[in-house]
């Protein structure tokens, strides 16, 4: 029986590796060197890496963009966990009806399947750019993918823990209480940071695609209108050493939550 789906991805490689050779081919008739090219490239990484330092902004004001940052991403967090905590309850299976998980997955699937920075511009129609279309723009992306990561983790309760507290009379948000929010708990605050992560890394990008401010604008603003890679590099190591600070308290958190759940 023929394989549609390896055919297919060997047809795209094939088309790939042709169009890597001809544009390769075809530097000599741009007058473009590829040693110079290289060159060039090499410095401009030990400018941004090595050379790292402020010249339009002061330090302060680098850290007060970054709080910006931080806090659309937490904002945006917020905002959509609310929001799936509800409708995840409505997207599991041992929750809700059928028809219900399907009508609720299918609506989520859509909204994931849009880019973040799609439903931002799309919001923008109405809020203008700015930080309000980009806070709505990812809100309606993080409970998107927040429902999704809720519900399965909801459906990974004993299905007889639920059946107990049915045999015993316990109503549907009782359930929901006593079993299935205290179960989750763990895995809903993992999902929670990871969104954060995700979030505050497309804050960096709408601070200069939608005009939200933030450290994002200050990176665009170093890239494109002073031509300042040393000021780039000094905003690419703040947002690193964030996101690794960023990791290691989610790490803290989690192994927190994993020690007080086996006493």
């Amino acid at each position: 029986m023929f394989n549609w789906p390896d055919f297919i991805l060997q047809m795209t490689i094939v088309t790939l590796s042709i169009l890597s050779i001809v544009s390769f081919a075809n530097f000599n008739n741009r007058d473009i060197v590829l040693s110079d090219a290289f060159m060039s490239l090499l410095d401009g990484f030990r400018s941004l890496l090595l050379e790292a330092r402020l010249k339009n902004v002061t330090i302060t004001d680098m850290l007060w963009q970054l709080l910006i940052t931080i806090c659309l991403g937490f904002l945006t967090t917020i905002f959509g966990a609310l929001i799936a905590l509800f409708f995840a309850l409505f997207a599991a299976q041992n929750l809700a009806p059928k028809w219900v998980t399907n009508a609720v997955k299918g609506v989520t699937a859509v909204v994931r399947a849009i880019p973040t920075v799609l439903w931002v511009l799309i919001f923008a129609i109405s809020a203008g750019l700015g930080s309000v279309a980009a806070v709505i723009g990812m809100t309606f992306h993080s409970a998107g993918y927040l429902i999704k990561a809720y519900s399965e983790s909801f459906e990974e309760i004993e299905g007889g823990v639920i059946e107990a507290l049915k045999a015993s009379g316990a109503n549907w948000w009782q359930i929901v209480f006593q079993a299935v929010l205290p179960s989750s708990i763990t895995a809903i605050l993992s999902w929670t940071f990871l969104r954060f992560e995700i979030n505050f890394s497309t804050a960096i990008a709408m601070g200069a695609a939608a005009g939200a401010g933030g450290i994002g604008f200050d990176m665009f603003m170093a890239s494109g209108f002073y031509l300042d890679l040393r000021e780039l590099g000094a905003f690419t190591y703040t947002i690193l050493i964030f996101a690794i600070v960023l990791e290691l308290s989610a790490t803290r958190l989690k192994d927190y939550l994993n020690a007080r759940q086996s006493k």
